[in-house]
C-alpha cells in the first residue's frame, strides 16, 4: 500500500460520503437538470444542484446576500479561468498578473496576448511572494482593465497577501479575479468583503470533492461584462435562439457534471461538519512536522519559504546532483507518491530559481499521519545516502 503525498494535485482519499453521494445519484436519481417533467426524480436533481449552489454561495460569502444565482458550475478551475479571462478581455485591454502563476492563468493570457491583449507580470521574490511594491508601482503608473492572481502557489505553497492586493486593486478601480485552486476549502475566503470580480475554484482539492467539477463565484455587475465561452441549450428560455443573459444560465450550456455536483455537495457538508479550521489546523500541523524533520537532512534544497508562516504544506524539494524525476521514481518504488517536474508552472519555477530542472513536490494532507511522514523521510534519507 503506497503513501499518498500529492494532495496539491488532488486530495486523496476523499471522505466516504463523496463516493456514496455520487453512486446514489447514478443508481437512484439520474435525471438531467431542467430537462424533464416535474417528477420526483427531476425535482431531486434540481434540489441537489440548488443545494450545492447555495452551499457554495454561503461558503464563499457570495454577493447579494449569498445569492446562489451567481455561482456557475464548470469542469474545473482551468475552465473557470478561461470563461472569465477569454470572456472579458478584448484586444487592447491590459491585464496584470504575477510571475508565480500556474499555466491555468498563463496559457489563456498568452493566447489572448496574440490577439492584442497586453499582459504585464508582477515580479516575485525567491520565497514565492509577489513583490507588493512592484504591484503598487504598476497600479499607480498604468491603467489596467483586470488583475488575475493565484491565492497560493501550487509549486511551493506560498500564500500571497490577498487582502493587501485586493485593497490596492479596489483603490485603483481594477477588477480582481482570484485562482483559489490551492486554497478553497483550506483558507477562509470572503468574496464580498474582498470585492472580488470573480473567484474561480475547483472541487477536487481542498474542497475534498471529486475531479471534474469546479466553478466561479461572480460579482453580479462584472458577470454582465463577460461573454459566455460556450453557448447552447440551458434547459431554460427555449423559445430563444440567443443565449440567456440571466445567471446561472448564461454560463452553463449543456448538461453539467451532475454526479460531480452531488459529490461536491456531500464534500461541502463534510467540511461544514468537520470544520474547515479543524482540517486546516491538522494540515498545518503535519506540514510543520514534515518541515522540521526535512530541514535536518543533508543535501536537501527547499524552494520557496523556509518556514510554515504564510504557506501551505506544499514543499518544493531538490537533492544536490540528483534529477528530481529519478528521485520521485525511487521514492515511488519505495511506496511514496509525489510529483516531480515543473508542475504546469514554468513562470513560478523561474521566480523560485528552479527552472528548467523543476523540483519534486511533496504535499501531505489531512489524512496523512506522522508515522507516514517518518517513513517517507527515512526513505528519502536512505536514497540520498546511497546516491
Amino acid at each position: 500500500m503506497s503513501v499518498y503525498l500529492n494532495n496539491a494535485a488532488t486530495t486523496w482519499p476523499k471522505p466516504a460520503c463523496v463516493a456514496e453521494a455520487m453512486a446514489a445519484f447514478l443508481s437512484r436519481g439520474g435525471a438531467n437538470l431542467a430537462r424533464g417533467s416535474s417528477s420526483e426524480r427531476d425535482m431531486g436533481t434540481l434540489n441537489s444542484v440548488l443545494d450545492c449552489r447555495m452551499r457554495l454561495a454561503a461558503f464563499f460569502n457570495g454577493y447579494e446576500g449569498r445569492d446562489p444565482r451567481y455561482v456557475t458550475f464548470c469542469a474545473n478551475v482551468t475552465e473557470a479561468l478561461n470563461i472569465v479571462l477569454r470572456g472579458f478581455l478584448k484586444p487592447g485591454m491590459k491585464v496584470l498578473t504575477s510571475s508565480m502563476e500556474h499555466n491555468a492563468v498563463m496559457r489563456p493570457l498568452r493566447r489572448l496576448e496574440k490577439d492584442g491583449v497586453v499582459v504585464t507580470l508582477i515580479r516575485s521574490h525567491r520565497d514565492g511572494l509577489m513583490d507588493m511594491e512592484d504591484l503598487k508601482d504598476k497600479l499607480s503608473k498604468n491603467s489596467f482593465d483586470l488583475m488575475v492572481m493565484s491565492h497560493a502557489s501550487n509549486v511551493c505553497g506560498t500564500i500571497q497577501p490577498l487582502k493587501e492586493a485586493a485593497l490596492l486593486c479596489r483603490d485603483a478601480g481594477v477588477p480582481l479575479v482570484l485562482d483559489t485552486a490551492q486554497t478553497a476549502g483550506v483558507l477562509p475566503l470572503d468574496v464580498s468583503s474582498l470585492e472580488l470580480a470573480a473567484l474561480c475554484f475547483t472541487g477536487h482539492k481542498g474542497l475534498m470533492g471529486p475531479q471534474g467539477i469546479g466553478g466561479i463565484v461572480w460579482k453580479p455587475d462584472f458577470a454582465l461584462k463577460v461573454e459566455p465561452l460556450v453557448t447552447g441549450g440551458t434547459g431554460s428560455y427555449s423559445h430563444l435562439e440567443s443565449q440567456p443573459e440571466d445567471l446561472p444560465d448564461k454560463f452553463e450550456s449543456g448538461t453539467p457534471n451532475l454526479p460531480g455536483i452531488a459529490g461536491l455537495n456531500a464534500a461541502l457538508e463534510w467540511l461544514e461538519t468537520t470544520g474547515m479550521k479543524t482540517v486546516a489546523s491538522k494540515e498545518q500541523e503535519i506540514g510543520a512536522y514534515f518541515l522540521d524533520k526535512l530541514k535536518i537532512i543533508d543535501g536537501i534544497l527547499l524552494g520557496g519559504k523556509q518556514d510554515m508562516a504564510d504557506r501551505l504544506p506544499v514543499f518544493s524539494i531538490n537533492v544536490k546532483d540528483m534529477d528530481n524525476g529519478i528521485l520521485a521514481d525511487l521514492l515511488s518504488r519505495a511506496g511514496f507518491e509525489t510529483r516531480p517536474g515543473l508542475h504546469c508552472a514554468p513562470a513560478a519555477h523561474r521566480s523560485l530559481g528552479t527552472f528548467p530542472e523543476g523540483s519534486m513536490r511533496v504535499s501531505p494532507g489531512y489524512f496523512n499521519t506522522k508515522t507516514e511522514i517518518d517513513a517517507f523521510l527515512k526513505a528519502l534519507t536512505d536514497i540520498i545516502q546511497e546516491s
